[in-house]
């Protein structure tokens, strides 16, 4: 009987390390994908193809898995559908027009800090001290390292910073109303339709703003919204959806200290970009500030930090 309950713990084990390590590297590649994707078709309407690409998948997905596709309310519908997919998306599609897609990926890493402050202030919530400090020595980390990047990057890195900024700000304030709204509605319910009016709405705004020309499209980029509409919004849905079934909170967003990093590997192998030396050792405590922000207790933070602390030391 022990050896059986061994085996299936061991095999439990293995599935969310895999669980874990497929949402780092989608989440990670993601922002190379909307780097390539750029290159020949605009970005709102790269954005649209990509919800167009992922809503008939997610609507299937769901009718397999006997999900309603129906909203709580037609407002609320309309809301996530705007202000959670169709802005936010569009506005990091621009972004990477501007900034690398590592340095991209490191300021989203950012959201549990961002949704935390937005707690403080939408849903009047109190955290622990710990909570605090972690949130305190992450902002200032990341307001170093933005301003580090800007200085080198110049007036086109501070126009992709204010566009991720907003989808960043955006995203945490959609996300702490679901939470507090929409927290009965299914993940997938919550993605199939409003992804579809998001991409119907960029798809529009993209054909008469940005005229795209059909015939410039390349292959790249082609593939490369494929990949976001259905790898990076299908796999990475569901891989996080099962990720957040099997363990706590604070282990699934961990993710946040990983998939950065795979983006930043892929921008430097890919496109030969990378941070400046200051900003990497910023990612010190940015990495601490997030863990202090999620973990459930001292202990585990100190865990946490100490295991980061082993793996940058091997790496150095």
């Amino acid at each position: 009987m022990a050896y059986i309950l061994l085996i299936y713990r061991s095999r439990a084990f293995m599935f969310y390390g895999l669980l874990f390590i497929s949402v780092c590297l989608i989440w990670g590649s993601t922002w190379l994908a909307m780097a390539i994707a750029i290159e020949s078709i605009p970005p709102l309407f790269a954005t649209g193809l990509r919800f167009i690409f992922a809503a008939p998948l997610l609507m299937a997905l769901a009718k397999w898995q006997g999900v309603s596709l129906k909203f709580t309310s037609n407002v609320g519908l309309s809301w996530v559908a705007i202000g959670y997919f169709a802005i936010p998306y569009g506005l990091m599609m621009l972004a990477e027009k501007y900034v690398s897609s590592g340095f991209a990926a490191v300021v989203f890493a950012n959201m549990p800090l961002v949704v935390m402050l937005v707690s403080m202030i939408q849903l009047r919530e109190r955290f622990k001290l710990l909570q605090y400090t972690g949130l305190l020595a992450g902002v200032v980390a990341m307001i170093s390292i933005l301003l580090a990047e800007t200085r080198i990057g110049g007036g086109d890195y501070i126009l992709g910073v204010i566009f991720l900024g907003g989808a960043l700000l955006m995203h945490a304030v959609f996300y702490v109303a679901v939470r507090a709204h929409f927290c009965k509605v299914h993940v997938l319910s919550f993605n199939a339709v409003p992804s579809c009016i998001a991409g119907v709405l960029l798809l529009i705004i993209g054909w008469v703003w940005e005229r795209p020309n059909l015939l410039t499209f390349d292959l790249p980029s082609i593939f490369a919204v494929l990949y976001l509409g259905v790898i990076a919004s299908i796999g990475g849905i569901v891989a996080y959806f099962k990720l957040n079934q099997l363990s706590s909170p604070f282990q699934a967003s961990l993710c946040f200290l990983v998939f950065p990093l795979v983006a930043l590997l892929l921008d430097k192998l890919v496109c030969n970009q990378q941070l400046s030396e200051q900003s990497y050792w910023l990612l010190i405590p940015l990495f601490i500030g997030i863990v202090l922000c999620k973990a459930p207790s001292l202990s585990w933070a100190k865990n946490i930090l100490i295991q980061l602390l082993v793996f940058i030391k091997c790496k150095a």
